[in-house]
């Protein structure tokens, strides 16, 4: 049996805890070198010495060592990060047209294989510090890299970190188009109007907000005269519809050139891939790539945790999707809140009074700036209703949409500092997978643990209403399922009431008693409505964006119907946007 040692370098202490994991390894006290310190104080594993006891991840004071126990032979890893630390095993490969689509949970390797495959980072073929290159490339990887090794291919990368063009950067958009390299006009006049970017072109990027950085950072990557074309989470911060026109841009254009996707909405990434490549392994430790699927087996297996043809389960459970969510909550009616106005500058906001019952969760959906966070910062107290309505004098928990880390403590001792319920946050810790980073600094998380810790804290607070304004953002599918099973299970145990406003219809779906779509135009009004029967709410907010649903018929997820498919004309002529099984 083959093994993986990691040390994770960002929680390691070193000569603070006296080297525990070097004392306490068997291999080492029978005089073999199993654990060494390097030059630089540094702990290093000998995964060949290695026996996997698991002594030393255990007796580790900060969680920094983590051993895995392969039960497959891997061969030599693609790409290497360096020694103890994360490697990437096999590689996706673009094809001819259409678009392969990478799924898998953060942290193994799918934005490091998009880098690699766009040029921005050298495979090492597993040589660490001026070995011989390990692993062999198959013809195909060969003649992919032997092409761009020899400038062979132009590529086209929209980034996964898009807030960094704001420091790159400083103009308009017109500006940053013009000085964009290699840029088609005509594809760009197409990327402009089918992205609503004209409106926003005299803007300074500096000033755009996080989906229009978003719309622009897609527009510039599509525009490029380029051969191949990488998008790395190109649905953050969009709301529904523009998750929709972006993938029907980047279908139209894997129709002339390979496009290779990253993301982490379900069914947006069902709708976008033709083909999938399934990401496992472990986070943070080492990911492995699948052979080329298509995208209904690729999804199905991935879910499912066993891919087939490789005779690999990767997961103990299966990821379910429930049929039906149940119906307003049956308990008695403990929030009521009275019609409310909201006016500002530019934009203006009317709310129709509402309830909800005991065990309830209320999804709300609806385009970007048409009041959805206004609303939400009204129950919390945050902003005031002009028509002076009086709310409700209920304890509130709030997840606002943008979380900002602003101390340096632990994540467990921000814990500790707050008032939480012990029960319920060791559930979230549990649930979200929270044990390994509680000796972190919340300055130095990342985007998706920090939304992780965020809704932990959220939720472990004592409060009567909960408020989550999206809580997928940055989160992996997985995660984001956990996060829906969660609150679901709280909400229900405790009582108490939940709105969540998130763009993922898939979280929605799966979290909903009842929906509000917010309707309106952006940036100038917006209209809230009482909360409504999921099917009939549903139905409202899709029919109002053209788009059809219906749930796959294996695994009951839900899926977009193509636009002028049989299935999607068939409901639209029933009236029946919200879901039809899938035959």
């Amino acid at each position: 049996m083959s093994r993986i040692a990691i040390v994770d370098r960002s929680k390691c202490i070193r000569e603070k805890c006296g080297y525990i994991c070097v004392k306490v390894c068997p291999g080492v006290r029978m005089g073999d070198e199993t654990v060494t310190v390097d030059s630089e104080g540094w702990p290093v594993i000998s995964e060949m010495l290695c026996t996997g006891c698991g002594i030393c991840p255990k007796r580790c004071p900060v969680d920094a060592i983590t051993i895995i126990n392969l039960a497959q032979e891997l061969t030599e890893p693609f790409h290497s990060y360096g020694i103890n630390s994360f490697r990437l095993y096999n590689m996706p490969l673009p094809q001819k047209t259409g678009v392969v689509g990478l799924i898998g949970k953060n942290g193994i390797g799918k934005s490091t294989a998009i880098k690699i495959l766009s040029g921005r980072l050298a495979p090492n073929l597993g040589a660490i510090d001026g070995e011989e290159q390990k692993a062999k490339m198959n013809i195909e990887q060969k003649a992919y890299f032997s092409k761009l090794g020899q400038n062979g291919l132009s590529i086209s990368y929209k980034p996964q970190n898009i807030e960094k063009i704001t420091d790159l950067f400083k103009g308009t958009v017109s500006d940053l188009f013009e000085k964009t390299e290699k840029m088609s006009e005509a594809r760009l006049n197409t990327a402009v109007e089918k992205l609503s970017i004209s409106p926003i072109l005299s803007r300074e990027i500096r000033h755009l907000s996080g989906g229009e950085l978003q719309r622009v950072a897609i527009a510039a990557a599509y525009s490029k005269d380029a051969d191949l074309y990488y998008f790395d989470e190109p649905a953050s911060y969009l709301d529904i519809e523009q998750r929709l026109a972006m993938a029907n841009l980047i279908q139209s254009l894997s129709e002339q050139k390979p496009v290779i996707v990253v993301e982490h909405d379900l069914a947006l990434f069902d709708y976008l891939s033709d083909y999938v490549y399934v990401f496992y392994g472990e986070e943070n430790a080492y990911g492995v790539v699948s052979g080329v699927k298509s995208a209904r087996t690729g999804i199905g297996e991935y879910l499912e945790g066993y891919l087939k043809s490789e005779n690999v389960r990767f997961r103990t459970e299966e990821i379910k999707f429930e049929k039906y969510s149940a119906e307003a909550g049956k308990g008695k009616a403990i929030l009521s809140y009275p019609e409310m106005r909201k006016s500002f500058d530019s934009f203006s906001l009317s709310c129709e009074e509402g309830s909800l019952n005991a065990g309830e969760i209320v999804g709300i959906v609806g385009r970007n700036a048409v009041g959805k966070t206004v609303f939400i910062k009204m129950l919390a107290g945050l902003e005031h209703p002009d028509n002076d309505a009086p709310l409700p004098k209920l304890k509130v928990s709030y997840k606002p949409q943008y979380i900002r880390a602003e101390t340096e403590m632990t994540v467990l001792d921000l814990f500790n500092s707050l008032p939480l319920n012990s029960f319920v946050l060791e559930e979230c810790k549990r649930r979200l997978l929270l044990h390994s980073l509680l000796e972190r600094s919340v300055m130095h998380l990342s985007g998706g643990e920090l939304q992780r810790v965020s809704i932990a804290t959220a939720l472990s607070q004592e409060a009567d209403i909960y408020l989550f304004d999206e809580p997928s953002a940055f989160l992996d599918i997985e995660q984001r399922l956990h996060f829906a099973h969660l609150l679901r299970s709280v909400i229900a145990d405790t009582d108490k009431v939940a709105f969540v406003v998130d763009h993922d219809v898939v979280l929605i779906d799966l979290v909903s008693n009842r929906i509000m779509p917010f309707e309106g135009q952006a940036s100038i009004n917006g209209h809230a409505p009482a909360p409504m029967k999921k099917r009939d709410g549903m139905n409202k907010f899709l029919s109002a964006l053209g788009i059809t649903l219906r749930r796959d018929k294996s695994t009951l997820r839900p899926r977009i119907n193509k636009a002028g498919s049989v299935l999607d004309r068939e409901q639209k002529e029933m009236g029946e946007y919200y879901y039809v099984t899938d035959s």
